[in-house]
């Protein structure tokens, strides 16, 4: 990175400031997913000093965030900021002087986070995808939704396929519900047809992005939440219409003979009780 830039007295200095008055900033770490980039450090300042963040590709020049300059809060939001995704850059933290308050320090305290690349290190979400059982019930679609990045081309909010292009893929892995078999295809689609399932087995599968460009851990994203087929025929698969209505027509013709016996039990039950009462001598007055 270039030399550090020399601070020009805002205000007659303040009395007794060292650069020990502004405690240097810790624990710089980048933080991203689909290119939303933050970095965060500590500790809280003091009513004494404030933070500014300079950030830089290498080779170039330093710039700032006019929203991370003399600021109170230990993060800044450099998404827009890092415009060069394919490039690899370095941050640095600066211990300064509360706004409006001068300092005769040449050069404040500060610390240097690790190099990012956005494009190579930034993190990818796990993705939605929805499921269509195929009529033969031996295949399966999967449709993934691409995810919405923090990155803007004018108004347009771009996705995950906008950025890496072709170089984008998904990873399915799934396996038969009963199982715990795993299996793996990759595809370049987000409409992803899973063919040659075993008739009537329920599937359970997940997908996460996968960048073979990248290296290492990066290359893969978070893995979605399983979803199963489900499976088994329908009712009317496995039997026939004219099969349905007799049972159907049984069922009913089975209500129907109880709720008769039930009436005609009833009746002689009333029939019996009758007799009997005509069959008792009248009481004397």
């Amino acid at each position: 990175m270039v030399n550090a830039p020399h601070y020009k007295a805002l205000a007659p200095p303040a009395p007794g400031h060292t650069s020990s008055s502004f405690p240097r900033a810790q624990d710089v770490t980048w933080t991203s997913t689909n290119f939303k980039t933050l970095l965060t450090w500590g500790p809280k300042p003091s009513e004494d000093y404030s933070y500014t963040v300079e950030y830089a590709a290498i080779g170039q020049n330093r710039d700032q965030n006019p929203h991370c300059i003399r600021s109170k809060e230990t993060s800044c939001d450099l998404s827009s900021s890092l415009s060069q995704l394919n490039k690899t850059y370095i941050a640095e933290v600066l211990s300064e002087p509360p706004r409006g308050v001068s300092s005769d320090l040449v050069e404040f305290p500060h610390t240097s986070s690790e190099r990012f690349c956005p494009y190579q290190d930034t993190n990818i979400a796990k993705p939605d995808f929805k499921i269509k059982e195929g009529r033969d019930r031996r295949s399966v679609t999967l449709d993934v939704v691409d995810q919405l990045t923090a990155l803007f081309e004018g108004d347009r909010q771009l996705t995950i396929r906008d950025v890496f292009a072709d170089e984008l893929q998904y990873r399915v892995t799934y396996r038969r519900a009963t199982s715990t078999g795993k299996k793996v295809v990759n595809s370049k689609s987000k409409t992803i047809e899973m063919t040659g399932l075993d008739q009537d087995q329920s599937y359970c599968f997940e997908v996460q992005v996968f960048i073979p460009s990248r290296k290492g851990d990066k290359q893969l994203g978070a893995l979605s939440k399983p979803q199963c087929s489900k499976g088994e025929k329908p009712f009317t698969d496995v039997y026939s219409v004219p099969v349905i209505a007799g049972g159907i027509f049984l069922i009913l013709a089975v209500v129907a003979i109880i709720v008769i016996t039930v009436v005609c039990c009833k009746r002689r039950s009333n029939k019996a009780k009758n007799n009997e009462k005509e069959g008792q001598p009248l009481s004397s007055v």
